[in-house]
């Protein structure tokens, strides 16, 4: 299997697309952040977290969104698209771990697995730039792809939790 950001010569280059059609796509990525038992008494009202900053979920959504949007700038050779839909989920699990899942969808000539991926690290730095005054024992456990369809071929991970 070849890398794709490489040329004939081995040095990076940005994929060329100019001959693919455009299909719909959507990949979702997922984020787990542990906080720490003090920051969650703190902040939380068993759904939500609020600091003194606001609404910790909310801004991170917000976050990851805006992050989402700006993929083709913050990595260099990721094409530069425009999303038709961008939703990100924060909810708190049975473990009381922060489990952000941003799910990214655009008809194009390339997929948005980096915008999935880069929506849901933003959410997850954000949440962590909320509650850190409370403690730095916060830990961004993973970021990985759940799902992605469109393209050469879909991908669906079996969760395990």
């Amino acid at each position: 299997m070849a890398l794709t950001h490489l040329d004939e010569q081995g040095k990076a280059a940005m994929v060329d697309t100019s001959e693919k059609q455009p299909t719909r796509r959507s990949a979702t990525a997922r984020s787990i952040v542990v906080l720490p038992a003090a920051v969650l008494a703190a902040l939380s009202d068993g759904t939500q977290l609020h600091s003194a900053k606001g609404s910790v979920f909310q801004t991170a959504i917000l976050a990851g969104i805006m992050a989402a949007k700006k993929t083709g700038d913050l990595i260099p050779l990721c094409h530069p698209i425009g999303l038709d839909h961008c939703h990100i989920d924060i909810h708190l699990n049975e473990n009381q771990h922060v489990v952000i899942d941003c799910t990214a969808t655009v008809t194009a000539k390339t997929g948005v697995e980096m915008e999935a991926l880069v929506g849901a690290s933003m959410a997850a730095l954000t949440v962590y730039d909320m509650c850190k005054a409370l403690s730095h024992d916060i830990v961004i456990q993973e970021t990985r792809l759940m799902a992605k369809t469109g393209g050469k071929k879909d991908f669906f991970r079996v969760d395990k939790g």
